[in-house]
Order: structure tokens, then C-alpha cells, then sequence
């Protein structure tokens, strides 16, 4: 009895002794709270099972109907300002038609365009007739219907035109990356298709397929992963960025060339802003300047990414498109213990260009996670003056990470700690975002969990415009 009087309310002895250790680790978490001086560490906890890939019978993958049916249907922006379209699709027995019938909603006039088909082998698999088509001289802010196939096997699609190019188009881009083919991809392009504020075009930050998991990198899935996204992807144009996981560098099995697979299925407008390679180039859509990098490609100086980046920035009318976006696969600044600095020497290469023209947010995806940034730049560090510590800039960008499809590897859910004071906001959950242009002053963004219902908000913010109105815009 004696001794349960003298503990205390804590539950620590009365003694003198007690009460200091009582108030050294006190104060350990009081200065443990100052240090922790980032933004939200969501205590949203989902299950941690990775989900493997769907079956390969799954409804998600079939095939269309009839011999030589057109499958894998897919259209990217075709030309710099969007008056043109790449429609892409493959027949699996022989080459077919390489024909697209289109015609703009209520007309009667149709128009036919002419396309390139092609093979290609990786290892011991030879794919389908790969079809490239563009259509070009399009209406702005019009519905097209195109038709593609023969015969029995015709198949309809749709697509509707950005806006003209100019400052205040408000235009919904949607965001994803690293999807995969589990069933958490497919909770994860469900619950993009079904969220009401209808994202118009999807910038995708790179790893498609995630063919390269099976033995021989297995291309039969990136055939499976093409008919899985059709349902999307050949509604409303993807802006494809090259990830890690499109690489297919195999010199085990004799496939030495890079991103085989990847540049024979996807194509892009990339000889249209002067790139000489399919994995950097820009386009113009509505409001918005979209600059795609390729992390998985030289950009040392004097290469030819670097130098194409450093005449292609100064080319952008914030006039014209006032919002800047880019997109690249490996995050510059990831609290994550996963690829842990990975994209330092690209960010040490381009960062000051980055805060110099002032762009609005940079996407990216590699880590299987959430995570947002405050405006901050390290561009102050030189290896001599100490100076290594990210601050805030209100010059620089927010930098997101959203490689938080679904994929067959699984979450990235191990955090270093403290969080940085230029993290805004992390979660380890599935899920896409909306980046919503209202004008060109400000910009909605969200960021929808899987878990959740199609309306619901995990994170969001007001996107201030860095040229037209560049007022702090920190959520922390």
C-alpha cells in the first residue's frame, strides 16, 4: 500500500532521482517535436501487402472479339500544340488496315489517315503488327470519333481536343505513375476514371508494364498491361515519361538495346520541340507547357538532353502558357528510404534552371509513395560552403512524387525520420492526383487515396502561378 502512494501520476517513484530522469525524457521529446519541424506524416495506415499481378485470364485483359480485332488502342498529343494525335494499336495475326477514320462530332464529312506498322523481337517473343498513326489538323476543343479495324472487327473510340493554347484555358490534367498490372492498379485507374472533377489528360511519370519482373522480361505483359489501360488511354491522350522499369537492358539474354520495347508500343511528338530522342521533349496543352525528361538518359553537359534543356526553357511564353510542369521519373527530393538520392546529379545539373524560369511544379514518380513538397532549392551548395540544407524559395517548384499506382513490388513504406522541414506532406498509400487549372493565376491540386471515396481528398492545395502570381503558396 505504502508503495503505490508514492508513485506518481506517470507512474514514476516520488523519489528526487525519478523526477529528473522523468524530465530528461521530457525534455528529449519536447526537442525531438522542434527538430521534427517538416509538414504531415499521414497516420492513414492501409495494408501493406504487396497484391500480385492479375491473372492473365482477367476480364481487365481480354481480347477484343474476332480475327485480328485491333487491341492495346492508345492516342498521345501528336504535334507541339495539340492539333494533332498519335493513335496507336496492335493486330495480333497480320498487319491489317492501317487506316484511322475520324470525324468531328455532328459532321458527316469523314477523313481517313495513313499510318506505318511494325514487329519487333525481344528474346524469345515476337510482338503483334504495331500500328502509328497521326492525325493532324484537328478543330481545338472538339469531339472526334475514329474508327479503326475491318470489316467485322471495326472498333469506335473517341477523343476530345484541348483548347486553343492560351493564358487563362482552365484544363484538368489527371496524374499517375508506376501502375503495374495488380488489382491495386486497377483500384487505382478505377478510381481515377470515376473522380467527378474529370481529368481531360493524363501526364504519366513513368513505369508502365512492369514486364520486366518475369523471367526474360516476359513482353506478353506489356501486350496484357496495353489492353488493361485501353479503357483509359484510348479515350484522352497520356503523356508518356520513360521510367527505370521501360529500360529492358538484358545483356544476359542478347537485348542490348535500351527501352526496346517501350519506343516500338509508345510514341511521342518529341521531333516536334527539336529533341532528337523520344524520351525528353515538350508539348503545349491549353494553359500549361509540359517539359518531359528522361532520368535513364545522358544529361551530363555538352549531352544531348542538357543542351536540348537549356535552349528549350528559355522558349517558354509564360505569356502564352503561364503554368511550367515537369515531368521525370526519379524524384530529386524523396524522404523515403527507397532510391534514396538516386536523382541528386540531375537535380545538381538543372535545379538552378528550375528556380531561374521559375517552374510551378515538377512531377515524378520511382518511389512507390506520396509525398509533397514546400517551395525550397539547394542550389546554394557548392561541396565547400557547408551550405546543404534544402530552403524555402519561393522561386523553385513543389516537387511531388506520385509513384503511387499500384505496382507489382509494393508500397515504399519506410520513412526516414525526423521529416525534413521540406516535406510537406507523405503517405505510403495508392492512389492518383488532379492537377485542375483554373486560370492563369491559380491552380487546384488533390491527391485521391484509393481507399476513399471518388470525391475525397487525402492532400491538396492552391497552386499560385510562379510568373503571374507568385505569392508564398506553403501548406505547412
Amino acid at each position: 500500500m505504502q508503495e503505490n502512494i508514492k508513485m506518481g501520476v506517470l507512474g514514476f517513484s516520488s523519489s528526487p532521482s525519478s523526477f529528473a530522469w522523468f524530465f530528461v525524457v521530457l525534455s528529449l521529446v519536447m526537442n525531438a517535436a522542434v527538430l521534427c519541424n517538416g509538414g504531415k506524416t499521414s497516420r492513414f495506415i492501409r495494408k501493406l501487402e504487396a497484391t500480385g499481378d492479375m491473372p492473365l485470364d482477367s476480364d481487365v485483359f481480354q481480347v477484343p472479339h474476332g480475327y485480328n480485332a485491333p487491341q492495346q488502342v492508345h492516342i498521345t498529343q501528336g504535334d507541339h500544340v495539340g492539333k494533332a494525335v498519335i493513335v496507336s494499336w496492335v493486330t495480333a495475326n497480320e498487319p491489317g488496315s492501317n487506316t484511322v477514320l475520324y470525324w468531328s462530332e455532328g459532321s458527316e464529312i469523314k477523313k481517313k489517315a495513313e499510318g506505318k506498322v511494325h514487329t519487333y523481337t525481344y528474346s524469345n517473343y515476337t510482338s503483334g503488327y504495331i500500328h502509328h498513326c497521326t492525325i493532324r489538323n484537328l478543330e481545338d476543343n472538339t469531339k472526334y470519333h475514329y474508327v479503326i479495324g475491318i470489316d467485322h472487327t471495326m472498333r469506335k473510340f473517341w477523343f476530345i481536343t484541348p483548347p486553343e493554347v492560351g493564358p487563362d484555358v482552365p484544363y484538368t490534367f489527371g496524374l499517375i505513375g508506376d501502375l503495374g498490372q495488380t488489382f491495386d492498379s486497377n483500384k487505382t485507374l478505377t478510381h481515377y476514371e470515376k473522380n467527378p472533377q474529370n481529368g481531360k489528360t493524363m501526364l504519366f511519370v513513368g513505369d508502365l508494364s512492369y514486364a520486366d519482373h518475369y523471367p526474360n522480361h516476359d513482353n506478353v505483359r506489356w501486350d496484357t498491361w496495353g489492353r488493361f489501360t485501353e479503357r483509359s488511354v484510348a479515350y484522352q491522350p497520356w503523356i508518356w515519361t520513360a521510367g527505370n522499369h521501360e529500360i529492358d537492358f538484358e545483356p544476359s539474354i542478347g537485348e542490348t538495346k535500351p527501352f526496346k520495347p517501350y519506343t516500338h508500343r509508345y510514341h511521342v511528338p518529341y521531333k516536334a520541340s527539336g529533341s532528337t530522342a523520344p524520351f525528353w521533349y515538350s508539348i503545349k496543352r491549353a494553359s500549361a507547357y509540359i517539359i518531359v525528361l528522361s532520368s535513364y538518359s545522358a544529361y551530363g553537359t555538352y549531352t544531348p538532353q542538357y543542351q536540348w534543356l537549356q535552349d528549350e526553357l528559355p522558349k517558354v511564353n509564360r505569356k502564352e502558357t503561364p503554368w511550367l510542369i515537369v515531368l521525370m521519373h526519379s524524384p530529386w527530393y524523396n524522404s523515403y528510404n527507397y532510391h534514396y538520392m538516386e536523382g541528386e546529379t540531375m537535380r545538381v545539373m538543372f535545379e538552378s534552371w528550375f528556380v531561374q524560369y521559375k517552374v510551378d511544379v515538377v512531377f515524378s514518380g520511382h518511389v512507390h509513395a506520396y509525398e509533397r513538397s514546400e517551395r525550397i532549392s539547394n542550389i546554394a551548395y557548392n561541396i565547400t560552403n557547408g551550405m546543404c540544407t534544402p530552403v524555402n524559395d519561393q522561386s523553385a517548384p513543389v516537387y511531388i512524387t506520385i509513384g503511387d499506382g499500384g505496382n507489382i513490388e509494393g508500397l515504399a513504406n519506410n520513412m526516414t525520420e525526423p521529416q525534413p522541414a521540406y516535406s510537406a506532406y507523405r503517405e505510403a498509400s495508392f492512389g492518383h492526383a488532379m492537377f485542375d487549372i483554373k486560370n492563369r493565376t491559380h491552380a487546384y491540386y488533390s491527391w485521391h487515396r484509393n481507399e476513399d471515396g471518388y470525391a475525397v481528398e487525402a492532400d491538396s492545395m492552391w497552386f499560385y502561378n510562379r510568373y503571374w502570381h507568385s505569392v508564398e503558396d506553403s501548406t505547412s
